[in-house]
């Protein structure tokens, strides 16, 4: 636990200044001043990541609407084309996950400058700073890691974005099936009989991919939700856990 908030700036040869010669570190204005500006441009950064995250779940949507239009206006397109729809959502999901691990790299900056920079100076208070906070820092400049795993991305982006556009999907997979079939539908057997996407696919090919497809989406959701779920969580009550860096 690093309490030594007010310590003074030693001398260029190592020696402590005396008392009263320098201003506090904390309060020392280019000191202040510095920080302040490292401040905005990590948030400056984290924001273009975010942008970038925007634009990738943009693709994604622009897809699927474009798939359910053709799927929907064209009888005669196979409902096979939903399989293009979850390979191309996947692939966004992918380079999406890839640009929030960057987001969440840079956004873990902001959050160590805002905890242990920010709230000190606001409140004046020295019982807020947690371990050596100014080293991790420089370390993580020095030497810049991802603070979250590529499964761990993936899940966040699933649980906050993409899950909503894979259920989407197997709805629309359905109703294309039931308006669409060659034969009516009334049976379970007339179903699985309609689920065979164009010629020479078997119905348990298609069914055995979106069954895996779907159960994996929601498993990896339900999973990252309660083993991860971030500084902000939708998944019921839980205390704060120290933040980590």
């Amino acid at each position: 636990m690093n309490t030594n908030f007010m310590q003074d700036i030693p001398e260029p040869d190592g020696t402590p200044p005396a008392a009263g010669s320098r201003p506090a570190r904390q309060t020392d204005p280019a000191y202040v001043n510095a920080m302040s500006h490292f401040y905005r441009g990590e948030l400056g950064r984290i924001m273009a990541w975010r942008t970038r995250l925007d634009a990738t779940t943009n693709w994604a949507i622009t897809v699927t609407s474009t798939v359910f239009t053709v799927a929907f206006s064209i009888r005669e397109v196979p409902h096979g084309i939903f399989f293009f729809n979850i390979a191309v959502v996947w692939i966004l999901l992918w380079i999406e996950a890839r640009r929030y691990r960057f987001y969440d790299a840079f956004r873990a900056r902001v959050r160590l400058l805002e905890a242990h920079f920010l709230v000190p100076m606001v409140s004046q208070e020295t019982h807020f700073l947690e371990g050596d906070w100014r080293k991790a820092l420089c370390e993580d400049l020095l030497m810049p890691s991802f603070k979250i795993s590529k499964f761990e991305a993936l899940g966040r982006r699933l649980k906050r974005n993409y899950i909503y556009l894979f259920i989407l999907i197997l709805g629309a997979w359905l109703t294309k099936i039931f308006l669409h079939a060659s034969i009516e539908v009334r049976s379970w057997n007339a179903f699985f009989d309609a689920i065979a996407a164009g010629h020479g696919m078997p119905a348990w090919l298609v069914v055995g991919v979106f069954t895996v497809t779907f159960v994996g989406v929601i498993g990896t959701t339900i999973y990252i939700s309660r083993v991860s779920p971030g500084e902000f969580t939708d998944f019921g009550v839980r205390k704060r856990a120290p933040w980590r860096l």
